[in-house]
């Protein structure tokens, strides 16, 4: 649920409604399709209240093997989860800014755009600082895969290297100036491990998550 909606959410909602550098062609796009930047905000709210409980489950899953760091890796992927929530403040806030309350009279429309824009730029950077934390989520959670020995360790590696591969992306928006350059070479790095990883993993927890545990527990 998590995958779908967050791709849902970043891919369809925001990378289809966002025109980066142009306020007035974002605010048209989010004027005209309101019903589906609202559904965005949505799933990126199930999303964050879905992520605390993978947290806590993860948690359990792998407290057998060490306590400590399994406990550590939910509690990145808790702080990753309350960046997200506080992102999508910013969604209504853009919301609020092409809106029509009558405070906002004050400003013209570029300006209300511009500000609707940043808002959505912020939104961003927000979430990119909380993948820094999910990024060492999935580092440590890749170690407990590979540590875990009921599940292939060639899985726990992807993992890593995807996790590796959002704080390296959230790095290079910082010291590059010119990051949009590269732009497509980093969503690359990005988005092959973490898509074969993270969903692979979604599958094995679907299959078989827990049922080794519970047989090695009964031997």
């Amino acid at each position: 649920m998590i995958f779908v909606l967050a791709i849902f959410g970043n891919f369809v909602v925001l990378t289809g409604m966002v025109e980066a550098g142009d306020a007035a062609a974002t605010a048209a796009n989010i004027q005209d399709g309101e019903g589906l930047f609202r559904l965005g905000l949505v799933s990126f709210t199930i999303v964050f209240i879905a992520d605390v409980v993978v947290a806590w489950a993860l948690y359990i899953l792998f407290r057998t093997l060490s306590r400590d760091l399994s406990l550590l890796t939910a509690w990145f992927r808790l702080v990753y989860t309350v960046l997200l929530g506080v992102a999508l403040i910013f969604f209504f806030v853009a919301l609020d800014l092409l809106g029509s309350k009558d405070y906002l009279a004050v400003f013209d429309t570029g300006q209300l755009d511009a500000q609707a824009l940043l808002a959505l730029d912020a939104f961003n950077y927000a979430w990119l600082i909380g993948l820094v934390a999910f990024g060492l989520h999935l580092v440590m959670l890749g170690y407990l895969v590979v540590r875990s020995g009921y599940v292939t360790k060639v899985l726990g590696y992807v993992l890593m290297v995807a996790g590796a591969a959002y704080v390296i992306d959230t790095v290079a928006h910082a010291m590059l100036s010119d990051y949009a350059d590269f732009e497509n070479v980093f969503l690359a790095i990005v988005a092959i491990p973490s898509i074969v990883g993270e969903l692979w993993f979604a599958v094995w927890l679907l299959m078989r998550g827990g049922k080794e545990q519970a047989v090695a527990a009964a031997t």
